[in-house]
């Protein structure tokens, strides 16, 4: 029997400590994600630098990756393509942010309609996301 009768439960991805303490740490995050290839988290960081160094081009494919790393985590913690992905659960917010770095990087370079797309994806995954990490 299903916990929620109005849709999916909502996904929650497994932690990654090894991830999270090395980011924490101040370490890296391009060793970060050479050692950890499918961390959302290691991806979002260096998109989120690249986008604050003025660097839109380089942040799209960062966020890329780390939006695409994460797509393969939610189907493999049983996401089927719609339903909640919550912020406040912290394995969550490398996916997340990696997807609002590219709806910035996106608006940054013109790309209209994918930054409205991974917007809309944002705010259906999680309604308090956007405002989380900034945007409208």
């Amino acid at each position: 029997m299903r916990g929620n009768l109005l849709g999916p439960d909502p996904t929650l991805l497994p932690s990654d400590d090894a991830v999270d303490s090395q980011l924490a740490a101040g370490t890296d995050p391009t060793e970060v994600a050479a050692a950890h290839p499918s961390s959302s988290a290691a991806w979002a960081t260096l998109a989120e630098r690249a986008l604050a160094a003025g660097e839109p081009v380089i942040a799209y494919a960062y966020a890329r990756t780390g939006y695409h790393r994460g797509l393969d985590q939610l189907r493999r913690a049983g996401w089927k393509g719609f339903g909640p992905i919550p912020w406040a659960h912290r394995p969550n917010q490398g996916f997340l942010r990696a997807l609002a770095a590219l709806a910035r990087a996106a608006d940054a370079i013109g790309e209209d309609d994918e930054a409205s797309r991974c917007q809309r994806f944002l705010a259906d995954s999680d309604p308090q996301a956007p405002a989380a990490l900034g945007l409208r």
